[in-house]
């Protein structure tokens, strides 16, 4: 299996670093369509953290499960959802891929695996456990993900799926996206310790690693996959990253000054991902400056295309919130 300094094949990294663009640029859009009013709601932006999601997803099939969080685009679009029906989703338009009823914080696509995200902090941690629980029965191999936020890691539902997922040996990977606050409020105000370390009572097996760093996150979901996939129970990464936007798009309206300074999210953004995997690929002569240009216009049209052609999507009928809310129609209970 792949060591932490491992880097992925050309392929791979290419396939990754594509990835990384579109939800980057996806996200770009959202954000001005939020401006415009193309959105019914606000939208909690992940610009910053694609690697994570990207690098981990790399190593996962459709039948492999993944659970999200608020900030859940990028982890819906690593592990392959559909860019038209997110968008369409997000703009609340019918043919979104929850019908345009979950928006923003509740994209989901059970036929990829992504069981979901949630407005709810931590709660992806229960429901990843329950899902691990369910691919160790089934034994055909898969396995659960759960991505969490630092803020999160706080949540004493952590430590029961720590405990459940460590004593039954489940298939499940805690993945803690630590980017330096919980909502607006620095980490090391409301956080002690070091997150990853709270695996080590439990016997889990914890890296620290680089969230900015695709190549290394690939790596490490590698040893995380393999040991999960051998039957030894959970593993635990916690990924330091930063995100480059606000917790969320209206952000300027609630606050009346900036909890971060200028030059903290300066010095992070000349840590940005994106940027990180195009020296990486070029640097392995796996791509060249022409060729990564190329790839980004390219994502970017085709990214504007989507969200263009979403848009003009009808919007639910009425009566459809009583054909999804229950398992019979309405008629038939």
């Amino acid at each position: 299996m792949p060591k932490p300094n491992d880097r992925p094949s050309a392929e791979t990294w290419r396939d990754m670093h594509r990835r990384m663009l579109t939800i980057r640029r996806a996200e770009e859009r959202l954000e001005r369509d939020v401006r415009a009013g193309n959105t019914p709601g606000q939208v909690h932006i992940s610009s910053g953290q694609e690697a994570i999601a990207t690098g981990l997803c790399a190593h996962l099939s459709d039948d492999d499960q993944i659970t999200s969080t608020h900030r859940g685009h990028g982890h819906f679009l690593a592990k392959g959802g559909d860019l038209r029906a997110m968008f369409a989703e997000i703009y609340g338009k019918s043919d979104g891929v929850c019908g345009g009823m979950g928006g923003s914080m509740h994209v989901a696509d059970f036929s990829k695996g992504i069981v979901g995200a949630n407005g709810i902090v931590a709660a992806g941690l229960a429901i990843s456990a329950g899902a691990a629980w369910a691919a160790q029965m089934s034994g055909k191999g898969g396995l659960a993900a759960c991505f969490f936020g630092d803020g999160a890691a706080n949540q004493g539902v952590l430590m029961e799926c720590m405990n459940i997922g460590a004593l039954w040996k489940l298939p499940l990977i805690f993945v803690c996206e630590n980017n330096g606050y919980s909502e607006f409020s620095p980490s090391d105000t409301v956080t002690q310790g070091v997150i990853s370390e709270r695996a080590a009572p439990f016997g889990i097996p914890a890296r620290k690693i680089d969230g900015n760093d695709v190549a290394e996150v690939w790596a490490t979901a590698a040893w995380a996959t393999d040991h999960v996939r051998s039957g030894h129970g959970p593993a635990f990464i916690e990924a330091m990253t930063y995100r480059h936007s606000g917790h969320f798009s209206a952000e300027p309206l609630v606050l009346d000054k900036p909890y971060r300074s200028e030059e903290e999210e300066a010095d992070w953004k000349t840590r940005d991902p994106i940027a990180k995997s195009a020296e990486g690929l070029m640097a392995a002569g796996h791509a060249s400056q022409a060729e990564v240009d190329a790839m980004d216009a390219e994502v970017t049209q085709r990214v504007a295309d989507t969200a263009d052609d979403a848009l003009t999507g009808a919007s639910p009928e009425p009566d459809a919130a009583f054909k999804v809310m229950f398992a019979q129609p309405m008629e038939a209970r």
